[in-house]
């Protein structure tokens, strides 16, 4: 069985599209026959153990979610060398915490950079790796504005996550190691 990271897309935000993790746990054994199911925060962060592809897990979490909460989430899902590999592309200084976020971008980013370049602030650094395109935003994210439009710049649909969260993820997977 392989190791798999998924990263569901606004959930829990504001109130809003709710979902419990122990119910998302649930949900992930039922849908992926998966196994180890652990969750991180309430913002639909999963780890667990599953046979099938990222295509396949993605869907059937989606499907899920679909039919017992009644709306769609869109479910990233990375493989544990694929999530090793987000971390160490963060060009960005490691002890940044909650001031770098990872944009992981469902396909290849198109980066509306007249856009960036319009919105951020000197101190503030954009740089896409792969499919993952991170903001440094020293004064802080909730002070940045290009960190409240950045999801429009991208060119196609992707969830957030700053370092902290990103770096938990990969930890968990070296727990399942143990």
């Amino acid at each position: 069985m392989t190791q798999w990271v998924a990263f569901l897309r606004g959930i829990n935000v504001g109130g809003n599209r709710k979902i419990p993790m122990e119910d998302l746990r649930r949900l992930c054994v039922g849908k992926t026959s998966g196994m180890g199911v652990r969750s991180y925060i309430a913002s639909g962060n999963l780890l667990f153990a599953a046979d099938g592809t990222a295509e396949s897990l993605s869907a059937a979490i989606a499907e899920g979610i679909a039919d017992e909460f009644g709306f769609d989430v869109p479910v990233l899902v990375l493989d544990e060398t694929a999530m090793r590999g987000v971390l160490e592309g963060c060009p960005f200084p490691r002890d940044a915490g909650n001031k770098v976020h990872g944009y992981l971008c469902y396909g290849d980013p198109v980066l509306d950079q007249a856009g960036v370049d319009a919105l951020k602030v000197a101190s503030e650094e954009v740089a896409v790796v792969g499919q993952t395109v991170w903001l440094y935003a020293p004064e802080g994210i909730g002070r940045s504005k290009l960190a409240a439009k950045m999801e429009r710049l991208l060119g196609v649909e992707a969830t957030a996550r700053n370092l902290n969260t990103i770096r938990k993820m990969v930890d968990m997977l070296e727990d399942t190691k143990g």
